[in-house]
């Protein structure tokens, strides 16, 4: 904590500070919330200059005045002090009451305390404001005798900076408020400055002006879609239109925040003006609550600008009558008479003057008022409005709009029809964004997702859709947007956040309390679960969730007993599981853990339980479920998920106690976990979990764990590293693992050597070695070491030699080891197993010189590999299919397919896929007619083979190159036999009986006929 007074560290069980010797103020937790909020700072320029030579009692006279003018400022625009610095002050705006006006409503208090404290009349107090729109966590602190409401986090900071920043007697603004309060305030961008504790430059506004226009007028230039169903409610007001002609007829449509209520009455009032009514309207503004009659004065503005042209109004009024108008419209009154009136007496003329030239109005012609936000009306105008919309005055329709909670009581005296509105429906929704974003069929799931996400809120609707558009999601012109990137998550636009929280402002504590715990509990809930959490009797429970129901934040959409209740949209649950602070999120996810465990969760729900753990901050928990969540994803090939039950599982055991039985289980879990990042194609991470175990196990002197850790950084080296890295810890592992008895790590050893082995070109040493690894896994005593099973090892085992013999050119050896292969994977039926037999299926039917066959083949491993993220085989896959396309002829879907290949192994660090695909990329190229292209990568991809010791694939490099370089002289031709007796000698002698044949073949033609066909060709 830090001192109040001097800002020092105070320690947490301090009672008084050891700076200054102020108490400390203790920090009430029940109370601490997050909140959005604007922040106001705001402190007198060189206040030390001002009152150095002063002694105490003068420092104070002459710096009071300024403090009191910035009380006063932010009072009236519903700020709240939180903090006196001497010479200054700290305020907020939106808290502890949300208002989803506190940007505009700060930059209104800052310009009026500046002017304020200008007024003052002391050349010498100069004050400088600094506004930024922020979350904080608000909460009361208690000293010796009161308590302050407080806010604390990074926010403030920023708040602070823009103050220091500023110029005398100018307001500097960050770059949230400036998107919050445009439209009803004025800004000037001063570039990006560089802010004392910002690493990063950061933008600035300055506030130049402000007006008092509502918020839908603000809207209304912002609106980009128009104005769809309100079937209901639009009827309902042209049958009071109808009635008003007998009698003066009263509607209130009421609404949350966005939802539409001045859309639809503005939309109304332009149909009547159409048909020939007066209109005459009125705005209450949050800005305006503190100025008396101020909603009354703009609509007196209004009817008496409507009827000039139909009536002289004013003329007609007694003197007293005018002087009453006169009064409301801010005007010089030279009447004696109304200076002796008392103010109950003025306030009774002012009424009846307002309700004279009404009358006057619309017996000439009918009329509509509109007073629009009521919830904002000032109090000295509510009197006169209620006697205006209670005036029997055939003609006359007036319509208000309020909020739930700011319907005045007189309103229920007009007899008035009430008309609550709710979110549009899903398809008028959907009618709203094809008229946002258009018609494209690619938007459709885009869509599904907005009108889930705002449940058809229209201002929701179309802040999400700004938001998307100005993050760059979005580009192109409204009404015809095209997707420039995917849709991540679609978030909530700083603009809605303090609408929704302004709507959580109105439940109380207790029915707040249930619904952050139906928060923290995700979309939907049932009842008996919040009701094992709350602890709430039965009664008290069904009080909440009816109050909650009507209020629409928790919805009940299964009627039996134990019903299911959900969350009408996401927001609403982010904003109110956003509002908890951590270590009341901490309790409430302890409390759901302890209710699901006592349930008998743990087995069928490790996932739940992991993510409530984790939020509890219960790491050995998290540890448990988590690794419990990783071993059924991987049962069910759900890779990738099972790598982010991995990653947590990791993480909650590092934040437990040290201990060598919690290294021990860390080097455990790694080691298992290498299946899944391996299947993901996260070779990366594979690697580093193998690097990180080994170095665990050397910690604690485990020479078991140690060799599984080598065993699993060898495997990731077949694909992250170079092949002579990759032979010498392969070899190593394979004789510590027979040295250390354990035939499960030696199985997994002697296939990931007879990998190493195969990706050097090293055949013969490949099947070998591999052979010994399916002789030992095919006997009744086969173990696998932990994250695979013995069937699954001998797969892939089977597998690579089976696409060894069949590299060497034994097809029959090849067919017999994918026979056992596919055995295995019609056994057991997983995807991942039909992937590795289908690989094995597609490189044998490019062994036998049927292409279209392969391609069926890997199309369809491919298909399970994207089904179900075995990223790890989908660039051998495509490899092969892009090699199988090639030689069907296909060169533009070969092209295609091994351009893909190529990128996805780089992706995941496949070196020598990368090669592979270069090199048969490099033949579909010539052939397409680029040679010079096609020759440029197979220099490359030969030295990078060469390089780096793959030398099967140098060789296949050499050969392809000398059937691409063209023949047009003799150094030319003296090239391409050097190539193709280069490409025999590695051929020879790693075993590549196919290439060395087809070299030979072609070397043997060449110096047959010097000037044959075999050379044009």
């Amino acid at each position: 904590m830090l001192c109040f007074a001097c800002q020092s560290t105070i320690g947490a069980n301090d009672n008084w500070c050891a700076q200054c010797g102020a108490a400390v103020a203790k920090r009430v937790d029940p109370d601490s919330e997050q909140r959005f909020v604007t922040i106001l700072r705001a402190d007198v320029v060189d206040s030390t200059g001002l009152v150095a030579d002063l002694d105490p009692e003068e420092a104070v006279s002459r710096l009071e005045p300024a403090l009191a003018a910035m009380r006063g400022a932010v009072r009236q625009f519903g700020g709240i002090v939180s903090k006196e610095l001497g010479d200054g002050l700290a305020a907020v705006f939106g808290a502890p009451i949300a208002d989803d006006n506190h940007a505009p409503l700060a930059c209104h208090a800052a310009i009026e305390l500046v002017r304020r404290v200008a007024a003052l009349g002391d050349s010498g107090l100069q004050v400088r404001v600094g506004l930024h729109s922020g979350r904080v966590v608000a909460y009361m602190v208690a000293s010796e005798y009161s308590k302050v409401y407080e806010i604390g986090g990074a926010a403030q900071h920023l708040a602070a900076r823009l103050e220091a920043a500023a110029e005398p007697n100018q307001v500097y603004a960050s770059e949230a408020c400036q998107k919050l309060a445009e439209g009803n305030v004025q800004f000037e961008f001063l570039g990006r400055r560089q802010l004392k504790g910002f690493s990063e430059a950061l933008p600035i506004y300055r506030v130049t002006g402000a007006t008092d226009v509502s918020s839908w007028r603000v809207r209304r230039a912002r609106s980009v879609a128009r104005f769809v169903n309100r079937s209901n409610e639009t009827a309902l007001l042209r049958r009071l239109a109808q009635d008003a002609g007998p009698n003066r007829q009263t509607a209130l449509l009421i609404g949350d925040p966005g939802i539409g209520k001045s859309r639809l009455v503005h939309e109304f009032v332009d149909e009547l003006t159409r048909d020939g009514w007066l209109p005459f309207h009125a705005e209450c503004s949050p800005n305006l609550q503190g100025a008396p009659f101020s909603t009354l004065k703009a609509l007196m503005l209004s009817i008496l600008e409507g009827a000039a042209a139909d009536t002289d109004g004013p003329t007609r009024l007694i003197g007293l009558q005018r002087s009453a108008i006169d009064a409301v419209l801010d005007r010089p009154i030279s009447d004696p008479e109304w200076s002796e009136l008392e103010p109950h007496a003025r306030g009774r003329a002012i009424s009846e003057a307002c309700c004279a030239i009404l009358e006057g109005v619309v017996v000439r012609r009918r009329a509509v008022i509109l007073i629009e936000d009521l919830h904002w009306i000032d109090r000295a105008s509510e009197t006169v409005m209620a006697s205006l919309a209670s005036l029997q005055v055939p003609g006359l329709l007036v319509l208000l709009t309020s909020r739930p909670n700011g319907v005045p009581d007189w309103v229920a005296r007009c007899n008035a029809e009430v008309a609550a509105l709710r979110s549009l429906g899903e398809n008028a929704g959907r009618e709203m964004l094809d008229d946002i974003l258009g018609s494209s069929a690619n938007m459709a799931d885009l869509k599904s997702r907005v009108v889930l996400h705002t449940a058809s809120v229209p201002l929701f609707i179309e802040e999400v859709c700004r938001s998307l558009k100005d993050s760059g999601v979005l580009r192109g012109h409204w009404g015809d947007l095209a997707l420039a990137r995917p849709v991540g998550d679609l978030g909530i636009p700083s603009s809605i956040q303090g609408v929704i929280a302004t709507r959580l402002d109105r439940i109380s504590k207790e029915e707040r309390s249930l619904l952050q715990i139906a928060a923290a509990l995700g979309p939907q809930s049932m009842e008996s679960m919040l009701r094992a959490v709350a602890g709430l009797s039965p009664e008290a429970l069904q009080r909440c969730l009816i109050a909650l129901d009507r209020a629409e934040f928790l919805v009940r959409i299964d009627a039996e007993q134990d019903g299911l209740l959900e969350f009408p949209h996401e927001m609403v649950r982010q904003v109110t599981y956003d509002s908890m602070v951590e270590k009341l999120r901490e309790s409430v996810h302890a409390r759901i853990l302890a209710a699901l465990e006592a349930n008998g969760s743990s087995h069928d729900e490790p996932n739940r339980l992991c993510y409530h753990a984790t939020r509890a901050k219960d790491w050995q928990k998290a540890f448990a479920y988590g690794r419990t969540a990783a071993r059924k994803s991987l049962a069910r090939s759900a890779f990738a998920d099972a790598t982010n039950y991995f990653e947590i599982a990791m993480t909650a055991l590092d934040k437990t106690p040290f201990a060598r039985s919690r290294e021990a289980d860390a080097v455990d879990l790694r080691i298992e976990a290498r299946t899944a990042f391996m299947s993901a194609g996260k070779v990366a991470e594979w690697f580093d979990l193998g690097r990180d175990a080994e170095g665990r196990a050397n910690a604690i002197d485990d020479i078991g764990r140690k060799v599984a850790a080598m065993a699993v950084r060898s495997g990731a080296q077949n694909f992250y590293g170079t092949p002579i890295e990759a032979i010498e810890t392969g070899e190593e592992v394979a004789r510590l693992a027979g040295e250390w008895g354990n035939p499960g790590w030696l199985n997994l050893a002697q296939y990931s050597l007879g990998q190493a082995y195969f990706i050097a070109g090293r055949y013969r040493d490949a099947e070998q070695m591999l052979g010994q690894a399916c002789l030992h896994l095919s006997g009744p005593d086969a173990s696998a070491p932990p994250g695979t099973t013995p069937k699954t090892l001998e797969l892939l085992s089977c597998m690579m030699k089976s696409v060894t013999h069949t590299t060497l050119g034994e097809i029959d050896t090849a067919a017999e080891f994918h026979q056992r292969a596919s055995a295995i994977a019609n056994e057991s039926n997983r995807p991942f197993d039909r992937v590795g037999a289908g690989y094995s299926a597609g490189c044998l039917a490019l062994g036998r010189g049927n292409p279209g066959e392969a391609a069926a083949i890997l199309e369809d491993a491919f298909a399970i590999t994207q089904k179900y993220g075995i990223r790890l085989f989908v660039p051998v896959i495509t490899c092969h299919l892009g090699i199988a396309y090639l030689e069907q002829g296909r060169l533009a879907d070969a092209r295609i397919t091994l351009v893909e290949a190529r990128e996805v192994a780089r992706s995941v660090s496949y070196t020598s896929i990368v090669i592979r695909t270069s090199i048969y990329l490099a033949l579909a190229l010539s052939r397409l007619g680029d040679v010079q292209a096609a020759l440029n990568m197979l220099r490359e991809a030969r030295n990078t083979a060469r390089q780096q010791g793959f030398s099967g694939l140098e060789a296949e490099a050499l050969f392809g190159e000398a059937t691409v370089s063209p023949a047009s002289n003799e150094n030319d031709r003296t090239s391409i036999l050097h190539k193709l007796r280069a490409a025999i000698a590695i051929a020879s002698s790693s075993g590549t009986k196919p290439l060395l044949h087809r070299a030979e073949a072609l070397l043997n033609g060449m110096l047959a006929d010097p000037q044959g066909s075999v050379w044009r060709h």
